[in-house]
């Protein structure tokens, strides 16, 4: 059985138990979330090590993509990445390889780390058709379950699913007559051209029920994917995007009742303005499944620094109510991520849901302690509580550490120094404030 079906049967599970755990809520807690499709966790049965919770009332959590390109297919890279995203503090990692080895950059990704990893199955497919038949058209549509039963077997905990984009969507986006970005969903994209050539439905949406009775089988997380997301500004929040997600809201709750754990991707470029709506839309028409923010990227003009755009956006996101963001990198829009990117990527993203979670879950308690430590320049403490601990040391150890109390940044003209010990009395007697 699923945690949700076991969930739903009372049973409070050791992976709810630990996610309760670190997460300071009670087991009882978890366990009505998850029975409710609220909270899911994903923890493959084939692939169990480390167990994170997703969704309502829970940190929000953040995803590292990795994956290679027809391009650049190094798997020596991937794993480096992969071991980098887990050292700098991603939840999960989605493997989305499209080139060169798929299935061993997969495997090896897997047996390097110890979170849970989603992948996109779609893309391994089409990837096989092409070599095997041509091109991505020919595919055969049994190869789409082929493979995804495949990836269950070897343990993925999530798999971002193509279900949403169906003929519906693609004839509303032909109407619609224009999108300023275009398509930029690989598998959307592929899916449609598919769609058209052989004059089918979307397999994934046609034979949803499969789809389901699949990953239930090995209690993957279905993430209902989003193949007509905006890939600019002035594309967000259009028809056919909100016909997308209104049609995988209705998947994810038709997921649930088939015992399923089911979640639903956001979209990708929104104006800061727009996000809330996009939140709220998907929690009132999903019965409140954890939302899947892909980023979102809040600016088109900024490449070189678009995980700092989409870390706005996550952010925004999190106050707002979203349970998981993938980060973006400084490479997006520009080349394949590498290991450095990462890094960026990661820490960016990991802020941006702190920023959030003061919102949403009024988490405050480490900026508190922060203050107090800075203000008594405690700098041990002040590291301690730092997200990345290794860039703060790294960048004051560079600057010279000043004297034994201070830093480089005014010297003797500390405003500490002038005013200690003055106002620390009624600072202290003011916590409960």
């Amino acid at each position: 059985m699923t945690q949700l079906e076991r969930a739903a049967k009372n049973e409070v599970t050791e992976e709810i138990k630990s996610v309760a755990t670190s997460e300071g809520v009670s087991s009882e807690f978890v366990r009505e979330n998850v029975a409710a499709g609220k909270i899911v966790i994903p923890a493959n049965m084939n692939r169990s090590k480390k167990i994170t919770g997703i969704g309502k009332g829970l940190r929000t959590k953040v995803n590292a993509s990795i994956g290679s390109s027809t391009d650049i297919a190094d798997i020596a890279m991937e794993v480096e990445k992969a071991r980098i995203a887990e050292k700098y503090g991603a939840d999960t990692l989605m493997d989305l390889s499209v080139g060169g080895n798929i299935e061993g950059i997969r495997k090896a990704v897997m047996d390097a780390i110890s979170l849970p990893v989603g992948t996109v199955p779609l893309y391994e497919a089409f990837a096989i058709a092409i070599e095997k038949y041509g091109a991505a058209v020919n595919m055969p549509a049994e190869l789409l379950f082929e493979i995804t039963e495949k990836q269950c077997e070897e343990g993925v905990a999530f798999m971002a699913i193509h279900c949403g984009i169906n003929r519906k969507t693609v004839e509303m986006l032909r109407k619609q007559h224009y999108r300023y970005g275009g398509l930029v969903s690989k598998g959307g994209s592929y899916m449609v051209a598919w769609m058209e050539h052989n004059n089918m439905e979307n397999p994934l949406y046609e034979h949803f029920d499969r789809v389901v009775d699949i990953l239930k089988k090995h209690d993957t997380v279905l993430s209902l994917g989003n193949g007509f997301r905006a890939g600019a500004i002035h594309d967000a929040t259009d028809r056919v995007q909100i016909q997308e997600l209104l049609i995988n809201c209705e998947l994810a709750e038709l997921g649930r009742e088939r015992g399923c754990q089911t979640m639903v991707e956001g979209p990708g470029h929104v104006p800061i303005n727009e996000i809330e709506a996009n939140v709220i839309l998907e929690k009132k028409m999903s019965g409140e499944s954890p939302f899947y923010m892909l980023g979102p990227i809040t600016t088109d003009i900024a490449p070189g620094y678009d995980h700092i755009t989409a870390a706005i956006g996550a952010a925004l996101s999190s106050a707002y109510g979203a349970d998981f963001i993938c980060y973006v990198t400084p490479s997006e829009h520009l080349g394949l991520p590498f290991p450095e990117d990462v890094r960026e990527g990661v820490m960016a993203s990991r802020i941006a849901a702190h920023v959030g979670d003061m919102i949403k879950l009024k988490n405050t308690d480490a900026d508190k302690a922060m203050a107090k430590a800075r203000r008594d320049m405690q700098w041990q403490s002040q590291f301690a509580l730092c997200i990345d601990a290794e860039r703060a040391r790294e960048i004051k150890a560079k600057r010279g550490n000043g004297s034994e109390h201070s830093c480089t940044m005014c010297g003797k003209f500390c405003a500490n120094d002038i005013l200690k010990d003055m106002f620390v009395g009624d600072m202290k007697g003011s916590d409960k404030h």
